[in-house]
């Protein structure tokens, strides 16, 4: 039997490839479709280096593999399915073997890094995420007290002093008063409340960000749509979700400085994606949302720590908005990633389906 004929194949949950003699490609399973973002229609019979971009010597690897009939295994490699930006994957290469298995024909199967290292890390970021904002609270709390005497000092101050005397209490209450501030947001971050789940229209929630960013802080961005009109509704607390799409929208629009410059929301399907619960057990997360800008990247300094609180690449940033986003969909029980290079950011999100008996409790309301 054709391995690509069994039901196994179509199960499989890492996009896989099998390679003829020729390097051609013979076949590509449902996760492969989705990561090459096209049908195996389309590429089937196309050589492979037309269409896949690996950072490594894949000939010889190719050669190797068919000389020995043995197994390889490619970690950390950048891997480009036609358009999309590279991904850091571990690729695995195998000879195709059996009765029915044509000579010379391989599997290759390409494992996204991204997946594996966030949702190992999921659970981590959770809970440092709780102890350091637990921290802060307690020291928005004490140090609110003594803010408001210093502000009333200086205010009483300044009623008998001179001009010049009267700019360094008015700092002192301008400072005073931006510290308050600062402090008010750690403790609405902590008291975010647990969401209130319900079926809900990923574009509806989309759309109405858009509309409150274009007449506000993205006035000077081009935001485009790539919906898939066909996505199932989300198991969301729609106003929290609505909050995550506000902070990358803000976030995407900050990027350009005050310039214009272009924001994409794309949405689709990818059945083969999975995060891990608390309880150990894995749940599909296959609803896909990206926010997408064309600003200068994340700095390097802080890319593989940019959801954690506090951690911020912006001057004056509070390195909280981003942390809120993570903490929400972890809520959620979804995932967060950012893919950066210059000139291309994208935040993808990856969130639950509702269940049926939900989507139907909704249609009935």
């Amino acid at each position: 039997m054709i391995l690509h004929d069994c039901n196994i194949w179509a199960s499989l949950p890492v996009p896989t490839l099998l390679i003829g003699a020729d390097d051609t490609i013979a076949a590509l399973n449902p996760a492969g479709e989705v990561f090459m973002n096209t049908t195996v229609k389309t590429l089937k019979g196309q050589p492979v280096w037309d269409r896949l971009m690996i950072d490594a010597p894949m000939e010889e690897s190719f050669a190797r593999v068919r000389a020995n009939q043995s197994a390889l295994f490619l970690n950390d490699v950048d891997v480009s399915p036609g358009q999309r930006a590279p991904v850091h994957c571990n690729v695995q290469i195998a000879p195709l073997t059996g009765i029915d298995a044509p000579e010379g024909m391989l599997m290759l199967m390409v494992s996204p890094r991204e997946i594996a290292g966030r949702l190992g890390r999921s659970l981590q970021v959770e809970s440092a995420a709780k102890s350091a904002i637990g921290m802060a609270e307690m020291l928005a709390h004490e140090i609110k007290n003594p803010l408001a005497g210093i502000t009333g000092a200086a205010q009483l101050l300044s009623m008998g002093l001179t001009k010049d005397d009267l700019e360094l209490t008015d700092l002192i209450v301008a400072e005073s008063r931006r510290i308050v501030k600062l402090l008010e947001q750690v403790e609405q971050f902590g008291n975010l409340s647990p969401p209130q789940r319900r079926a809900v229209n990923i574009h509806d929630l989309l759309d109405r960000a858009r509309r409150s960013a274009r007449v506000g802080f993205a006035a000077h961005m081009e935001i485009s749509d790539d919906y898939d009109p066909s996505l199932p509704a989300t198991f969301a607390d729609g106003d929290q979700l609505l909050q995550v799409f506000l902070n990358l929208l803000k976030n995407a629009a900050e990027a350009s400085k005050g310039e214009p410059g272009k924001i994409r929301l794309r949405t689709y399907y990818e059945g083969s994606l999975r995060v891990r619960r608390r309880d150990g057990t894995h749940a599909p997360v296959p609803l896909q949302v990206e926010i997408i800008d064309d600003g200068p990247g994340l700095p390097p300094s802080i890319a593989a720590e940019v959801f954690e609180p506090f951690v911020s690449g912006r001057e004056n940033g509070t390195g909280l908005g981003l942390a809120l986003v993570s903490k929400i969909v972890l809520d959620h029980e979804g995932w967060v990633t950012v893919d950066s290079v210059p000139g291309r950011t994208a935040f993808r999100i990856s969130l639950p389906v509702a269940p049926t008996e939900t989507e139907s409790d909704e249609e009935q309301d």
